[in-house]
């Protein structure tokens, strides 16, 4: 076992890996990384599949013949994606059942185009978890305003639910207590309450969005106080008296997990994400450009602050900017949705394209 993300995981942080390509699979990469370098999960999202399926010809084949059969692109590209997730999900097994559930995901997102609707967007996670048909699966829901309902119902349904698109301790406690009240609403119905669920924060794109407007000394530190604000909010919900009332009928808490990890600037350190943002009981979902960087000279011996005076200090120069966190926490969350529909719709055309010359 490598011993940097070893010292990482003993720090109580699940590392997962943010990427899922068919040849990770076929050629036994991943099954490397959870023996090699013990990662307990992995998470996708549309850009990484548009990416895996345009720049490669592995799933060609699967295309061809899919593309046979009377079915939508959208339809194609789901059987691909599900096929993909099954195959992770069964490797990642052994550790959902050694830690009694609690980790060992892997995720798969709703089509983003239904980011802000509801109803289909609770539709299509039914759907899509009945498909994949594996305890240990996420299904991701973006943390919009209309996605946030569907993700107390779909908690309801005992769906497992990763709430993606979070920039904001403010987002981050939405996203918590759209999950608590699913919770609470099965245990008022006498159902099993333990439901599993992580709330994404992302971080790096705080950093890549005010890059030319704070001052040299400000730059690189943006995203990790935003960070150390949702981790102190999370903290706090840990401790309140609602989710512990429900521990106490065996349900697992939500857990933080620490997406956008790699590091956008070139001349800061590329583990920057995952060294900074040391603190247990959460997850670090890393590009695997990050992931090996960390295994080659991962730092894990500074846990985060529980306080947040630090951050309070980095916000007041923000301030001093003429940056509003709050305003830019719902810029970044609709450009990110905005991002995911794009990457979406290139991957429809190309999974198009593909039938079409296959």
């Amino acid at each position: 076992m490598n011993k940097n993300t070893q010292n990482l995981y003993h720090q109580g942080v699940s590392i997962w890996l943010d990427n899922i390509t068919r040849k990770i699979l076929k050629d036994e990469t991943l099954k490397r990384y959870i023996t090699e370098l013990g990662i307990t999960g992995l998470t996708s999202n549309p850009t990484i599949f548009d990416n895996a399926i345009a720049g490669s010809d592995d799933y060609d084949s699967a295309i061809k013949k899919l593309g046979k059969a009377d079915l939508s692109d959208e339809e194609v590209f789901f059987q691909l994606a599900i096929e993909d997730i099954q195959q992770a999900a069964d490797l990642f097994l052994p550790v959902y059942e050694k830690t009694n559930g609690l980790d060992g995901f892997v995720s798969i997102e709703v089509s983003p185009l239904l980011a802000y609707d509801t109803d289909k967007t609770v539709e299509a996670a039914k759907e899509i978890y009945q498909k994949v048909n594996r305890p240990n699966a996420f299904i991701k829901i973006p943390g919009t305003a209309e996605g946030l309902p569907a993700v107390e119902k779909v908690i309801e349904e005992g769906i497992p639910v990763n709430i993606t698109l979070l920039f904001s301790a403010e987002q981050y406690i939405n996203a918590a207590e759209a999950w608590l009240r699913g919770v609470e609403a099965r245990a008022e119905k006498g159902l099993n309450p333990d439901v599993k669920s992580v709330a994404s924060v992302f971080v790096s794109r705080w950093d890549k969005a005010v890059a030319d407007k704070v001052s040299k000394a400000l730059r690189n530190n943006v995203g990790i106080a935003v960070m150390q604000k949702t981790y102190v909010a999370y903290l706090k919900f840990l401790q309140s008296a609602k989710v512990q009332k429900l521990m106490n009928q065996g349900v697992f808490p939500q857990r933080l997990l620490w997406a956008s990890t790699g590091t956008k600037d070139p001349s800061a350190s590329d583990i920057l994400y995952v060294k900074e943002l040391i603190a247990p009981f959460t997850v670090n979902t890393m590009p695997e450009n990050t992931l090996m960087a960390f295994a080659d000279h991962g730092e894990a011996d500074k846990a985060m602050s529980r306080s947040d005076a630090a951050a309070d200090t980095i916000f007041q120069k923000m301030m001093a900017c003429s940056i509003n966190h709050k305003l830019l926490a719902a810029q970044l969350q609709s450009e990110g949705a905005e991002a995911f529909i794009q990457s979406w719709n290139h991957l429809m055309e190309t999974i198009n394209n593909k039938r079409s010359q296959l």
